[in-house]
């Protein structure tokens, strides 16, 4: 059914319209009373619950920073079978991003590319919003993401995401340092070391004890991966998020003529499946097994996810597929695992 709905709707809107569409649909979930509802359907198995940072995940797979960039859908989503949301990209200055159009379906390729530019409503006016929903005891994990203010100099960026960060992270489960937007003049050059690394530890200091994670480019060569994880261990951080968006286009199917009329910005989906993963095993060899790696990037069913996990993930999570694949995604994808969990047990089970 959803299929056809977005085969003869949703394709024919603008992919930012029909995403406020369906973004407003989720967040009435809870306040219209269908929300318990739904949740009885989509709930995860026990037997997928992990723990990480200190929490508990109900599901290992949730939603990536992009979709709720002011944290006004958690509940719903959460009520969808998601078992964390990361919200943002926010920033420490409202700001509305980019010039429309902003957001295009590469459908032949089950991808988007989007360059809007951490378009948000600041840090402050989400800090309300984000305190009332920590206090919710039925909610999923609350992941914030930070990034760069639009207006801020470059120079000036570790004292804007401070800001930020002692703004949220008093409501945040975990907190995500992300300088790898393509969106952002200036944002991805904060990965090189000597400006990352103030950056984390001022971060680190301001975010007092809330988990802290910095998410990291699938445009980085294997060297650069390797020195970043190097420093996140030598800080102390808790986690990575490997990948963000890329900036390449190569291997599409989509027509050269599409693809230049779209322009610049973040490709994500379907193809970055391959890099993804690339980036996942490579972390992975360079940081201790308890760091938790959150893998993103070209998952769209469950035995994506499994082979996530099974190549040292510890949680993972997607977005793009959530366009193609509908409100039951997350449901129909822990299932899945739920069913490789106890196929798994049952070898397990023989083989004893």
């Amino acid at each position: 059914m959803y299929r056809l709905l977005f085969s003869l709707v949703f394709t024919r809107m603008d992919p930012e319209q029909a995403h406020h569409l369906a973004f407003r649909a989720i967040r009435l979930l809870p306040t219209l009373g269908f929300g318990r509802l739904v949740r009885r359907f989509t709930r995860p198995a026990p037997e997928l619950a992990v723990e990480a940072l200190g929490l508990r995940f109900d599901s290992p797979f949730g939603v990536a920073a992009g979709f709720d960039k002011d944290g006004f859908a958690v509940r719903g989503l959460g009520q969808l079978g998601f078992g964390h949301v990361e919200v943002g990209t926010l920033t420490a200055i409202a700001q509305p991003g980019n010039d429309r159009p902003r957001l295009f379906r590469l459908v032949a390729d089950r991808a988007l590319v989007n360059r809007m530019g951490f378009n948000n409503g600041g840090a402050d006016a989400a800090a309300g919003r984000l305190s009332r929903l920590s206090r919710r005891r039925r909610r999923p994990v609350l992941g914030v993401n930070i990034g760069k203010s639009r207006v801020t100099p470059v120079e000036e960026a570790v004292g804007d995401y401070e800001r930020s960060a002692r703004v949220l992270a008093p409501f945040a489960d975990y907190l995500v340092v992300n300088v790898s937007s393509p969106n952002t003049p200036g944002l991805r050059g904060l990965q090189e070391l000597d400006a990352l690394a103030p950056l984390l530890e001022t971060v680190q200091r301001a975010s007092r004890g809330t988990p802290l994670l910095v998410k990291i480019a699938p445009d980085l060569a294997d060297d650069e991966v390797r020195r970043i994880c190097e420093l996140v261990v030598r800080l102390g951080l808790d986690g990575i998020i490997a990948t963000n968006t890329t900036i390449s286009r190569e291997g599409l199917r989509s027509s050269r003529a599409e693809i230049e009329r779209i322009g610049a910005g973040g490709l994500s989906g379907a193809p970055l499946a391959t890099r993804a993963m690339d980036v996942l095993r490579l972390v992975r060899q360079h940081v201790p097994a308890e760091l938790c790696v959150i893998s993103v990037g070209g998952v769209e069913t469950a035995a994506d996810v499994q082979d996530r996990l099974d190549a040292g993930a510890t949680l993972v999570q997607g977005y793009s597929a959530f366009i193609y694949r509908g409100p039951l995604w997350a449901r129909d994808i822990n299932r899945g695992l739920a069913r490789f969990a106890r196929a798994r047990a049952r070898t397990r089970a023989h083989a004893a």
